[in-house]
């Protein structure tokens, strides 16, 4: 099993701050949401505009709007997870609604200059679904969870009692002191601490683990958009986004002594983490399309970094240890430890700067649209996804918190990088049917080689257009390779599980023209 070292390393020392680097991730390293239209020819959205998503990737697009255009997209998700945890494989499965864009354009020739006209739109989107189940196990001769709160009391600088009475230590190294899973030992003279389940691996013994992690919630963006239209040749737009965050996960991780041996001081631990994200931000989108003959479209666009101006975390988190012969079974919640309050933080945080270049190519009469007999469409789209950062929103940060968020930030720097996601898709149209093929590829955001992630997507639909009403039916089907570390040690290589995800989306958009 491949095993990541963290440079620089992020250690955790008080599990009040509960943000870790793959917080970062959630917020940028999904695929675009849209219109059954838009996902059924891959999200390539950044030159042809003509659609209500054009507010969350190019709000130019909107240019091409002369009249008005209401909108709704439901969705279905049905998600597949296969895992490999130290060479053992494991299949789960989850289901959820999804929803795309939701909203109105409204376009005009303008007033005073016939060669101009505008276009205003209101829309709301769910720009991610975090709804999942990853499940993995495996036996491992390497490394022990109780590992990362040694690690916690031994770097802390502070006595056994103290980290008990400490509430920064709730979501780890205090329960596992209180239930004696952690402790002090003397190794070849030296006090050391130590997890108990050390002591088997120390012997050439395997732990068997498990890992189950439920997520739910959703990121959600509403946007204004507004966009000039310059004699059919030059469009520019601009929207305003409110992104909103709601996320939660139940995560638990189970370790087992796999031998027969009740006097070897383990037997068996499992913890559990219940963990909630909420909050919103602010940011901009600009773009322009310019068509050089009536047939081609290019387009640029720029996505600034979304400010999240206060998210807010709530923790509470269990241990049951049964330690055998040496402290027998216990059992404690993180609420022993801070006045039976969840624990909660305050942060902010911006995401990563996106650009865009794209182009498209129209078939036949451009001018009306009910003679276009088809087009191809394509984005290339830049992340630096290692430009993502947290900060403290206390009014009056502590050294603490100033130390806590620069570590974090470094490791993300790190740890990330910037990628490049592709967009490629076209459309043949019947008269009034229309049918459409897509495929997107999003390229692997992480620095160390042995991580390999990346994104790709292969999307087919079809359209009906007549008398103002249109209905767009398109499925999606998704294929995620990423990695999950269920903790992390500071002394040693990290091992993780490869997550191969296999998501069916099932989108159908229903709107009218007014």
């Amino acid at each position: 099993m491949k095993k990541f070292l963290l440079l620089p390393a992020l250690f955790i020392s008080t599990l009040l701050f509960s943000q870790i680097p793959e917080d970062a991730l959630r917020f940028s390293f999904f695929p675009q949401n849209g219109t059954a239209r838009n996902m059924a020819i891959g999200g390539a959205m950044g030159s042809l505009g003509g659609d209500i998503t054009a507010n969350f990737v190019n709000p130019a697009g909107l240019g091409n709007y002369k009249t008005g255009e209401f909108v709704f997209t439901p969705g279905f998700l049905m998600n597949t997870n296969r895992s490999n945890f130290r060479s053992s494989s494991n299949n789960n499965q989850s289901n959820s609604f999804g929803m795309g864009p939701i909203g109105f354009v409204y376009g005009t020739p303008s007033r005073y200059q016939p060669a101009t006209s505008q276009a205003i739109s209101l829309a709301f989107t769910q720009t991610a679904n975090y709804n999942n189940t990853i499940q993995y196990n495996g036996l491992n001769n390497y490394s022990s969870y109780s590992e990362k709160w040694a690690e916690q009391v031994a770097k802390s600088g502070l006595s056994i009692d103290n980290v008990l009475n400490s509430r920064n230590y709730a979501y780890g190294a205090a329960p596992a002191l209180y239930t004696y899973l952690v402790d002090t030992f003397r190794v070849n003279g030296n006090l050391q601490v130590r997890g108990l389940p050390e002591n088997l691996l120390d012997a050439g013994q395997a732990l068997k683990q498990q890992s189950t992690l439920d997520t739910k919630g959703a990121q959600y963006e509403l946007a204004l958009g507004y966009a000039v239209n310059k004699k059919d040749k030059f469009l520019f737009g601009i929207s305003m986004g409110i992104p909103m965050m709601n996320y939660s996960s139940n995560s638990t991780f189970q370790e087992n002594d796999t031998s027969s041996n009740k006097l070897n001081k383990f037997d068996s631990f499992t913890y559990t983490d219940e963990y909630t994200t909420s909050g919103a931000g602010v940011n901009a989108k600009i773009g322009i399309i310019y068509k050089p003959t009536e047939h081609v479209r290019l387009g640029f666009a720029l996505h600034t970094p979304t400010y999240m101006v206060t998210l807010k975390d709530t923790r509470t988190s269990s241990l049951t240890a049964n330690t055998e012969n040496y402290g027998g079974l216990q059992k404690v919640s993180s609420l022993t430890f801070t006045n039976d309050q969840a624990g909660e933080s305050k942060y902010s945080m911006t995401t990563p700067i996106k650009m865009m270049v794209s182009g498209s190519y129209v078939f036949n009469e451009i001018e009306d649209v009910r003679k276009q007999k088809g087009f191809l469409t394509a984005d290339i789209e830049y992340v630096n996804h290692k430009g993502s950062n947290f900060y403290s929103a206390n009014e009056n940060p502590t050294t603490d918190d100033k130390t806590y968020y620069q570590s974090l930030n470094n490791v993300i720097k790190n740890q990330y990088k910037g990628n490049f996601n592709f967009r490629l898709g076209g459309e043949l149209k019947f008269n009034t049917l229309m049918t459409r093929l897509g495929f997107a590829y999003y390229t692997n955001p992480y620095q160390d080689n042995e991580i390999k992630a990346h994104q790709a997507l292969i999307s087919g639909g079809i359209g009906y257009r007549h008398k103002g009403i249109f209905i767009d039916l398109t499925y999606v089907y998704s294929m995620k390779k990423d990695v999950n570390f269920a903790y992390r040690l500071q002394d040693r290589s990290n091992t993780f599980a490869t997550i191969d995800n296999k998501l069916g989306n099932i989108i159908l958009s229903v709107g009218c023209k007014f």
